[in-house]
C-alpha cells in the first residue's frame, strides 16, 4: 500500500464532509452484449481471442483456454472489441462473476456482458462488483434451467450504496486495490513455489538428481513389497444413523475430509459410534491412507483416530520411509484413473495397487531426506497459504467498512 503519508486516514461513519447516496447499478454504468459467433470460424492460430462465460472468472481474466477467430466480423459492434480495463460480467453458468480486460485482441461473446462506469469512478465500480453480496444476489437472480442466465434487468436494478464525491470513491478503490496486489503478488507466489517443487519431485523421485552424500543403487520394486495393502470398510446401509455419533472421538473419512493443500488429515465430518467403528477399518493415528474409489489415488497421513470406509485403503508394515511413499503417490495420482473400473464411479481395487511399480533407493536414509526436501518445500507454501487466507479475510473487512460508509476514507 501507500506509506503513511500518502494514505488516506479513516473516519467513522457520519464523519466525511461529502453525502452518500443509495443508486442502482443502472444509474451507474451501461450494459451491453457480446456477439454470436459462429464456432466455424474458429481458428486456432487466429489474432482475436473471444472471450466466453468460462473465461470470466471472478476478479481475474482466465484466458488460458480461448477460442480464436483469424479477423473480426464486419457487423461487429465497437463495443465488442475489448480494450484494458474494460468490465465484464458473466451472464449464464456461474452469474455474476466479474473481471477486468488484461489482453489485446479480445472480443466480446454473447452470454458476457461489458459494463461501461457513468457518473463513478471505473476502479470504484469495479469494487463494488467483486463484493461477495452482489455475487449472491445475482445467483438468486437467475433463472432458466441447469445454467442459471441474467437478463439485463437483473443486473442494473442491483442497488448499491456509493460516495457522491469522485475522489472519495477513487480513494477508496485504491486502497481496495492495493489490498488485490497483495493477494494476487501472493498468488504469483505460491504458484511459482510449486512449480519449483514439482521439478524437485521430477528430478529427485527419477534419480535425475541426487542430494549430496548419497550414491547408492535404485531398483524398480512391486508395491506390495514394500506395504501391506489394506482396504477399509463400511457398515450397511451405509446411511442408517446407527453408525454415526457426533459426540464420538473417532471420525469416519469421506474424500471430501482429504486436504486440498498439505499432506495431514486433520479432522473429519463425520464421527462412528461403536457400532460403525465395529463395522470400519480403524487405522492408528499417523497412518498413511489413499482413496481408491469416485476421486482415486489422492494420499493422506491421518493425525486423529479414525476409521476408512471401503472407498480408502491404509499402507501398513511399511518397508520403505512413510513419507518418501506418499511423495511417490501423489506423484502416481494421474496414473491410477488409467487403471480404474468403471461403475457408478470409478474405483481401484488393491490387487491393482499392490501390483503397481515404483523406483526406490535402497536406503531409508536417502528415502528420507527426499521427502524432507519436499516436506520443507510444503512447509513454505502452507505458510504462504497461510498469508494469503489471511489478506483475504483482510480484504473482505475492508470492503465491508468501506464499500457501505461505515468508516470513511479523508
Amino acid at each position: 500500500m501507500n506509506d503513511a503519508v500518502n494514505s488516506p486516514s479513516f473516519v467513522r461513519a457520519g464523519e466525511g464532509s461529502e453525502p452518500w447516496v443509495e443508486v442502482s447499478l443502472g444509474d451507474l454504468a451501461d450494459l451491453k452484449n457480446g456477439y454470436a459467433f459462429a464456432s466455424s470460424t474458429y481458428n486456432v492460430l487466429g489474432q482475436y481471442r473471444i472471450v466466453t462465460i468460462a473465461n470470466v472468472q471472478q476478479g481475474r481474466m482466465d484466458l488460458r483456454q480461448c477460442s480464436r477467430i483469424v479477423s473480426a466480423p464486419k457487423d461487429l459492434q465497437s463495443h465488442q472489441l475489448l480494450s484494458h480495463g474494460d468490465i465484464l460480467i458473466s451472464m449464464t453458468g456461474n452469474v455474476g462473476r466479474v473481471c477486468l480486460v488484461n489482453e489485446d485482441n479480445c472480443l466480446l461473446n454473447q452470454r458476457v456482458g461489458k459494463l461501461s462506469p457513468r457518473r463513478v469512478s471505473r476502479s470504484f465500480l469495479f469494487q463494488l462488483l467483486l463484493q461477495p453480496t452482489f455475487v449472491e444476489a445475482m445467483a438468486g437472480k437467475a433463472t432458466g434451467g441447469a445454467q442459471g442466465n441474467l437478463g439485463k434487468d437483473d443486473i442494473l436494478d442491483h442497488p448499491f450504496y456509493v460516495p457522491t464525491c469522485r475522489s472519495e470513491q477513487e480513494a477508496i478503490a485504491e486502497v481496495l486495490s492495493d489490498a488485490d496486489a497483495l493477494i494476487e503478488g501472493l498468488d504469483r507466489l505460491i504458484a511459482k513455489k510449486r512449480l519449483i517443487k514439482q521439478g524437485a519431485m521430477q528430478d529427485l523421485l527419477t534419480a535425475k538428481r541426487r542430494l549430496p552424500g548419497f550414491s547408492g543403487e535404485w531398483g524398480e520394486r512391486r508395491l506390495r513389497t514394500l506395504c501391506k495393502v489394506s482396504r477399509g470398510a463400511s457398515p450397511r446401509p451405509i446411511a442408517s444413523a446407527r453408525w454415526f455419533d457426533n459426540s464420538s472421538s473417532t471420525g469416519w473419512v469421506r474424500i471430501s475430509d482429504l486436504p486440498q493443500s498439505g499432506r495431514f488429515l486433520t479432522q473429519t465430518t463425520q464421527r462412528l459410534s461403536q457400532d460403525g467403528i465395529d463395522r470400519s477399518r480403524r487405522v492408528p493415528i499417523g497412518s498413511l491412507i489413499m482413496s481408491i474409489a469416485a476421486t482415486v489415488g489422492k494420499p493422506a497421513i491421518t493425525t486423529i483416530d479414525t476409521c476408512i470406509h471401503d472407498g480408502f485403503v491404509v499402507f501398513s508394515d511399511l518397508k520403505v520411509d512413510q513419507l518418501f511413499l506418499y511423495y511417490l503417490l501423489k506423484t502416481m495420482e494421474p496414473e491410477w484413473s488409467q487403471h480404474g473400473q468403471t461403475g457408478s464411479q470409478m474405483n481401484i481395487n488393491t490387487a491393482i495397487i499392490e501390483a503397481a511399480e515404483v523406483f526406490v533407493p535402497e536406503t531409508i536414509e536417502e528415502q528420507a531426506a527426499i521427502s524432507c526436501v519436499f516436506a520443507d518445500m510444503d512447509t513454505e507454501i502452507q505458510a504462504l497459504e497461510t498469508r494469503l487466507d489471511k489478506a483475504r479475510q483482510v480484504k473482505e473487512g475492508m470492503m465491508q467498512n468501506l464499500l457501505t460508509g461505515r468508516i470513511r476514507l479523508v
